[in-house]
């Protein structure tokens, strides 16, 4: 059943003004309104939760397509490209079309992008690995436009607003004990950065929670330090390996970014992989199956999250459940790179519930 959509007049009805004083406060003008009205409004508004409809004016029958908006980092990444086309596809079994937003990690183009979803009247805007998240959060508060936040964020939000993610720091874990305990790796090395100094535009937070479950399991053991780029991975890793220093015997690669830069850079040492070096990283996509070697690779549970995804924002008002929500569950899908066949290896770990 559908629930009628408040409208101006309801919030008006509730604070005990006119519908005037609602559309001075709801558009900033172009009347001033008193600090106590203004704040009457706005408790009305957030009790009926209205939102404006933007389009209302020019839009004068039933339309069947809504809309909503999508931000994400960068959709030359499997993981990203992934989550985006599932998520389109859950949008429009609920007659949601997806406008997105190919954001660069950069917090000014999130604001650009998130001011001109909500100008043309989205219905809920996801944010995947958002890296200006109290801003954006303002910015969809102001417009009474709903937000979920995917895979990550940075900065804190108001209120109950639930991040729908993977357990990343059981992903470290997993990546970590398959190479010691599977393949009895004595010495294995993660290679990525995750402190200001280390990158700017990158997802340094998931890469932290990580390289916390691969230090669970492998102790003290070597980080190589990059920037999160292609580039730095080939530059950290080469370096690390003609230091004279003995080779790790594995490599837990943070991203997936970096994982063939990092394989090239085994190899352009005169090391093979998995032969000198096994390897093991994250969100391998399934394009990646034709390189020479196949990642085995920590995967996230990409259609549930997008399930939970459109559900925050188009059912928030009848579903309160999802701020319990605890990450979810990761897989590993064995490939060659660490040594595996997956023709002959038994169906893929799962990290225990819960962990």
């Amino acid at each position: 059943m559908t629930t009628k959509r408040p409208t101006l007049a309801d919030v008006a009805a509730l604070a005990g003004v006119s519908t005037a004083v609602v559309s001075y406060v709801l558009n900033d003008g172009p009347r001033p309104v008193s600090d106590t009205l203004r704040a009457k409004v706005l408790a009305a508004a957030d009790e009926l939760r209205y939102r404006p409809d933007r389009n209302a004016r020019a839009l004068r029958r039933p339309r069947k397509w809504r809309q909503l908006g999508l931000l994400v980092p960068d959709l030359t990444l499997p993981l990203y490209a992934a989550l985006a086309g599932r998520l389109e596809i859950e949008a429009r079994a609920r007659d949601h079309l997806t406008m997105i937003g190919n954001t660069g990690y950069d917090p000014d183009r999130e604001l650009e992008f998130t001011a001109a979803f909500t100008d043309v009247g989205i219905d809920g805007l996801i944010v995947v690995g958002a890296v200006n998240t109290p801003e954006i959060s303002k910015s969809c508060r102001r417009a009474r436009v709903p937000v979920a936040w995917v895979h990550n964020r940075r900065g804190p939000v108001e209120g109950p607003t639930p991040l729908v993610c993977a357990d990343h720091v059981a992903a470290g874990r997993l990546a970590a004990a398959h190479l010691i305990e599977v393949h009895h790796c004595g010495d294995i090395a993660f290679v990525g950065g995750f402190t200001a100094d280390d990158v700017e535009y990158g997802d340094r937070e998931t890469v932290a929670q990580r390289h916390e479950g691969f230090v669970s399991i492998a102790g003290s053991s070597t980080l190589i330090h990059t920037d999160l780029t292609p580039e730095g991975a080939y530059r950290a890793v080469s370096a690390r390996l003609h230091s004279g220093t003995a080779a790790p015997q594995g490599l837990v690669v943070g991203t997936n970014g970096q994982a063939a830069a990092t394989m090239r850079a085994v190899t352009d040492a005169g090391l093979r992989v998995p032969g000198d070096i096994r390897i093991v990283g994250f969100d391998a996509g399934t394009n990646q199956n034709f390189g020479q070697i196949t990642l085995t690779s920590a995967q996230q549970p990409i259609d549930t999250i997008a399930r939970h995804a459109i559900a925050d924002v188009l059912d928030r008002a009848t579903t309160d459940d999802s701020a319990g929500r605890s990450p979810m569950p990761v897989t590993l899908d064995r490939g060659e790179s660490c040594g595996c066949r997956p023709d002959i290896n038994p169906a893929p770990l799962h990290a225990a519930p819960g962990s």
